[in-house]
């Protein structure tokens, strides 16, 4: 495969995850945000198994089920915390905001990185400055008020960068496919144990949210993470993390054409620096860390 057609691949990736944003908002209408990541998450991690099974001779680290399960709860317990804050950030945010406000852990990861003495650089400093005046613009209103709904999803930005670097230390004893169907699965039996204790879960509000569902399951989690697995091997670092970041943009374009979102002078101001910086902060800090095994 020619680095072009690999690049294609993760453009699609990214589209396919920014989409998913607006899948999220379409099943909330049905379900609660438990419920909905209960079940998002139990099908994602059972569309991996085939991966899996179908990749287990070329896994460089075959770690032990207990070592597995362990990495699992602490990073599906990570993920659970985020997928939460997004899931009921969305119910009274738009796509296309959350998914600027999700994509500001490119900016975080590196800032966090500092934690264990790597140093960021001035581009990086540059980014996230065009990245955190971009979110002044895109969700402070001009009366100088943070919607409920953005605050947190901007939560959910900082718990998936623990996330990621959590998973860029486990993955180097734990083979990635594996680690991520566990994270999944412990993600989705802590939703159930909360949808269950707060939430109505009915079979008609699962029939109404199945499109999305089926789409937040298998199309983002299933075939976006096998795109970005497989294209990820023939790609360069740099230019894929700039395009990985894109999900943000894809987002903003399918909350207007599925659900008329706008986002206005002002946010398409704070939607285009946030983006600058985004893609800034990926030029100098490629590759590893963004793995979507983290957030789908």
């Amino acid at each position: 495969m020619t680095a072009f057609r690999a690049n294609l691949l993760l453009l699609l990736a990214a589209a396919i995850w920014g989409f998913a944003f607006v899948a999220q908002r379409l099943g909330m209408a049905h379900v609660g945000p438990f419920t909905f990541n209960a079940i998002r998450f139990g099908l994602g991690a059972l569309s991996l198994l085939p991966l899996i099974r179908a990749t287990r001779d070329r896994r460089e680290h075959a770690a032990r089920p207990a070592v597995l399960w362990v990495g699992g709860l602490i990073v599906g317990f990570t993920l659970f915390a985020a997928a939460s804050a997004q899931q009921i950030g969305i119910v009274t945010t738009t796509a296309g905001k959350a998914g600027f406000i999700t994509g500001l852990y490119v900016v975080l990861v590196p800032f966090a990185a500092l934690i264990w003495g790597e140093r960021a650089s001035w581009v990086t400093w540059l980014g996230a400055t065009l990245a955190a005046v971009g979110l002044y613009f895109l969700s402070v209103t001009e009366a100088l008020v943070l919607s409920v709904g953005d605050a947190w999803v901007l939560l959910s930005a900082v718990l998936w960068t623990v996330q990621i670097h959590l998973i860029a230390r486990l993955t180097r004893v734990i083979d990635p496919l594996p680690l991520a169907a566990a994270q999944f699965a412990v993600c989705s039996l802590l939703s159930w144990a909360v949808a269950l204790a707060t939430e109505t879960i009915t079979w008609a509000g699962i029939e109404g949210a199945l499109w999305p569902l089926a789409y937040g399951s298998f199309m983002s989690v299933g075939i976006a993470f096998t795109l970005q697995v497989v294209a990820q091997r023939h790609a360069h670092p740099t230019p894929a993390a700039i395009i990985m970041s894109l999900e943000s943009a894809f987002a903003a374009l399918g909350g207007w054409l599925l659900l008329g979102e706008r986002l206005g002078t002002r946010g398409t101001l704070g939607a285009g620096l946030m983006m600058a910086g985004m893609m800034l902060a990926q030029v100098r800090f490629p590759g590893g860390s963004l793995d979507r095994s983290l957030q789908v």
